[in-house]
């Protein structure tokens, strides 16, 4: 086990970072930069190289992007999510957010003035969580700027459908609605389904910020190298807010990124297959411990339902798992405006070393 993933003698599934570098070349790219003296402010638009390399990224998905105006490189997806709202969003306006939601849309919704509106995800009779696209349509009014698309979706796995993308393009472009989408999970996507960027369907290339990042692709979590792309205009306006923010990202770890998109994309397969045993080690594990386990399609989370166990409010349990068995998890009711309907499932991270995953069920077959 790793001090990253045991702390204080707790085991860490809570935290949705992994505990393994990612690809060597990557990191001897970033030494190389900073042995080099690549260690000054970037361009603010950050460094063409890396530009040129996320356009060529996005192509595969048919997706066509000048590197010059219509990529922006970030401080992590999180800044560039933050700098989005807070350029083209502003008080008055709602913006739509699908629930459970990342905890860092609803402070980005407030800091820019305007109201979040959600909508949940729904089990369906495959006990997968999808997309309510009924509730969605009720959810727009003459007051909606924006809505805020995450697949692959964290905290519960699920991986939006075609047909669940196209309905909300179509409310999109209905009421000429703005699209922010976080593929930050892009590639982590498992059991043979595609991840299919928002913004590849008819209508919403004009309309959408298509935002993603090294740090998940890449296992690089600390490094914060995250990109906007979209219609130049709208990615200006994004540059404008995001320079009084954090004004550049780091230096030395920009052409490493690059690299890492140029040649490491096999490396991520290898990844992905290994998330996926992994996914399916802690599954059966949790099944084992007496959980209820909902199905992850994508990510490095898993969510399962205290419930059979005899608990009902999975925060409180969640308050008592370190001192109780030494396990960290995170209640997926605080990723949500309606935790009375959310309180029965908490959150695994499946981006452990095996050892750490089998020590956590061990502990969890305790409760």
């Amino acid at each position: 086990m790793t001090a990253l993933a045991v702390q204080h003698d707790a085991v860490n599934l809570g935290q949705g970072f992994p505990d393994t570098d990612g690809p060597g070349s990557m990191l001897a790219a970033a030494q190389s930069a900073i042995a080099s003296g690549v260690n000054q402010y970037p361009p603010g638009p950050g460094m063409p190289v890396l530009r040129r390399a996320v356009a060529a990224h996005r192509s595969r998905y048919g997706l066509s992007y000048d590197p010059d105006t219509e990529v922006l490189v970030t401080v992590g997806a999180t800044e560039a999510i933050a700098a989005s709202l807070l350029a083209l969003v502003e008080a008055g306006d709602e913006v739509i957010l699908i629930e459970p939601y990342y905890d860092s849309y609803a402070a980005s919704v407030a800091m820019a003035g305007a109201t979040r509106v959600t909508v949940g995800l729904r089990e369906d009779a495959s006990g997968r969580l999808a997309l309510d696209v009924d509730a969605l349509r009720a959810a727009v009014t003459p007051r909606t700027r924006a809505i805020l698309v995450n697949s692959p979706h964290n905290p519960t796995g699920t991986v939006f459908r075609l047909e669940e993308l196209q309905a909300i393009a179509a409310l999109c472009v209905e009421h000429d609605l703005l699209a922010i989408t976080d593929e930050v999970y892009e590639h982590l996507v498992f059991d043979g389904l595609v991840h299919i960027p928002l913004a590849s369907l008819p209508g919403m290339a004009s309309r959408t910020l298509s935002i993603s990042g090294a740090g998940k692709t890449f296992n690089c979590t600390g490094w914060k190298i995250g990109w906007v792309c979209g219609p130049a205009e709208l990615v200006g306006a994004v540059r404008a807010a995001k320079q009084f923010m954090t004004f550049v990202g780091g230096a030395p770890f920009q052409p490493a990124v690059a690299h890492a998109l140029t040649a490491e994309l096999d490396w991520v397969t290898s990844l992905r297959g290994s998330l996926a045993s992994k996914r399916a080690r802690l599954a059966e594990g949790l099944r084992a411990a007496g959980f209820e386990v909902r199905s992850s399609e994508g990510t490095y989370f898993i969510c399962a339902d205290v419930r059979p166990l005899g608990y009902t409010d999975g925060l409180a349990l969640c308050r008592d798992l370190p001192a109780k068995i030494g396990v960290a998890a995170v209640p997926v009711q605080v990723f949500t405006d309606t935790p009375e309907q959310w309180k029965h499932l908490i959150r695994f991270a499946f981006c452990k070393q095996d050892a750490v995953i089998d020590e956590a069920v061990e502990r969890l077959h305790k409760l």
